[in-house]
């Protein structure tokens, strides 16, 4: 049995090795994007957009309250005004995106790449950052107004940014 394993073994690397597998990459051309303004202040509120992407685009006003973002991209988007309330944007990416007067109360933003993003004049009250990825300055921005705990992951907002 021992020696069947490692039998196995051997032969998958051999031919894991003379036949690698070929990679994939990304390509922002293969991102649906919005041409015009039509996504401004639509409700999305409850719906489930597991991988969304939303490039490039205005979702001025967009209303998400509770919908599950898990895995979803927000690139260059702007998200002024948006209701992120209770949403679930776990392992997500927010890469450029402009959050202003923007509500992201008691949402979840565990492992989120939130680089390069803007984070003006929000509502953050009880929502989880943990282990998001943001740059320094945005947290220091969020910190001065950060409290509360988030309703689902019993976090508290000023421990998931790493407030001092």
């Amino acid at each position: 049995m021992k020696y069947r394993r490692v039998l196995a073994s051997l032969v998958l690397a051999m031919v894991l090795f003379l036949f690698p597998l070929s990679a994939q990459a990304a390509s922002s051309s293969s991102i649906t994007r919005s041409a015009g303004d039509e996504l401004k202040g639509k409700d999305y509120s409850g719906q489930s957009l597991i991988g969304s992407e939303f490039t490039n685009i205005n979702l001025e006003n967009a209303n998400f309250t509770n919908a599950d973002l898990r895995g979803g991209v927000f690139n260059g988007t702007v998200l002024q005004g948006v209701n992120f309330h209770g949403v679930d944007f776990s392992n997500g990416i927010a890469y450029l995106a402009k959050f202003k007067n923007a509500d992201l109360s008691d949402g979840i933003f565990t492992e989120a790449m939130m680089l390069r993003s803007t984070f003006d004049e929000v509502n953050i009250t009880g929502a989880d950052f943990t282990n998001a990825v943001l740059d320094g300055v945005q947290v220091k921005k969020l910190c001065a107004k950060a409290s509360g705990i988030n309703s689902k992951t019993g976090v508290n907002t000023r421990e998931s940014l790493g407030c001092r």
